[in-house]
């Protein structure tokens, strides 16, 4: 079968509810990935951070294979030789207390929003039915009802009511919009280190350390979602630590495995997550043993082979090739470690026509909010292959 072929398929078969750049891949090593036809691209999208370790490691593949022959799923009716091993090396490398293991990055919102009201009701005595969380605009926390619910982005929204209520939004960045924004009914503060999907939307710098400051003094629970931005993308293993904080609950995802099996967590302190009891909340595949040994390997790897140092490094790197080019185009180039977003000018006529042509050149990258170019690429591309993209880059931006 040939593209063409593929692509029909999808049309004909599956819900339109994705958009993507018409090229069907097959296979995948490292940054790279070929399409059915035999081309080859150089991936600078790593599913949405979701392969941070490169396509098909073969350490965490090792790992899939070998946990395959033993054990796959038990269900949390009983328990494995892996998920208390998962527990004390991601709590002993992210210094929590206690882990709760889900599988997507929404059902890892999600346990936290269950959580702190809980949390609220239980231990700061809130009312029942009256506990607040606040968001910031622009957010993407996933796309279950409840999270499009306190979305601002209209087309998220559009046709799913009625919503979940308890949700104040106020301005991403702006530490002083919190500061009034809280009520005694006020139990959590989620946020994005850096907004991703909104178009790597950076906060200025002291933002979160301010944060710390107020949701400590009011004595409510800082979220931070870090599913995209965790685990290496922005040159620290979670972005939070950029500005030294702590938050009370972090939710991580994505390249948790590598990208090769769906698994989430999130991370606290047993304050929080200690409201849980049994039965309170669950998974039939949350926390199971392939999961688990995936995660174990996939973490291993991300620290023993530096690549969380190589993207603080190659995005430094990158960011000065891509601030480097003279482009009618270009509004603004941002980002921290490999997390970039090059906006554009309304009047270049929308970032994808830009992707679709670097599509053209060999490699891959995806827009976001209409007029952002995203560049992730795996967390072990070197300098010549940054080098090699900031060409291609160039030549279409300037063209």
């Amino acid at each position: 079968m040939n593209t063409q072929q593929y692509i029909q398929l999808e049309n004909e078969y599956g819900a339109t509810n994705y958009k993507p750049l018409d090229v069907v891949l097959t296979r995948a090593k490292g940054i790279w990935v070929w399409d059915v036809d035999g081309n080859k691209y150089m991936d600078c999208l790593s599913s949405y951070s979701a392969v941070n370790q490169g396509h098909c490691h073969p350490k965490i593949a090792a790992t899939m294979h070998d946990q395959i022959d033993k054990l796959t799923l038990t269900s949390r009716a009983f328990r494995n030789d892996q998920l208390g091993l998962f527990y004390k090396e991601l709590c002993d490398l992210t210094h929590s207390h206690m882990a709760l293991p889900m599988n997507s990055g929404a059902e890892a919102v999600e346990s936290c929003l269950k959580a702190v009201r809980k949390w609220g009701y239980r231990t700061k005595g809130i009312p029942e039915g009256q506990a607040e969380i606040i968001v910031c605009e622009n957010n993407f926390h996933g796309r279950t009802i409840t999270i499009i619910g306190f979305s601002t982005e209209k087309q998220y929204r559009d046709g799913y009511s009625p919503f979940t209520p308890g949700f104040k939004i106020i301005p991403f960045g702006d530490a002083e919009a919190l500061e009034k924004a809280i009520t005694p009914n006020t139990v959590a503060f989620l946020v994005e280190p850096i907004q991703g999907e909104a178009g790597i939307i950076v906060p200025p710098m002291g933002y979160l350390k301010q944060v710390r400051e107020i949701c400590t003094r009011h004595n409510i629970a800082m979220m931070t979602d870090e599913i995209q931005t965790g685990l290496g993308r922005t040159g620290r293993l979670l972005a939070e630590e950029h500005e030294g904080v702590e938050a009370d609950l972090t939710m991580i995802g994505k390249a948790l495995a590598g990208g090769f099996y769906p698994i989430s967590a999130v991370l606290s302190n047993k304050e929080v997550l200690g409201v849980f009891q049994p039965g309170d909340h669950g998974s039939t595949f949350g926390g199971n043993p392939l999961a688990c040994a995936v995660a174990r390997t996939a973490l291993k790897v991300l620290i023993e082979e530096g690549m969380i140092e190589n993207a603080a490094k190659m995005g430094d790197y990158f960011m000065e090739r891509l601030h480097a080019i003279k482009s009618p185009y270009v509004k603004e180039v941002r980002g921290k470690g490999l997390l970039i977003g090059v906006e554009l000018y309304p009047e270049a006529g929308g970032a994808r026509r830009f992707c679709q042509s670097l599509m053209g050149k060999g490699l891959l990258c995806k827009e976001t909010h209409d007029n952002v170019i995203r560049f992730a690429p795996p967390l072990v591309i070197t300098r010549d292959e940054v080098d090699w993209a900031a060409e291609r880059i160039e030549s279409v931006l300037t063209a």
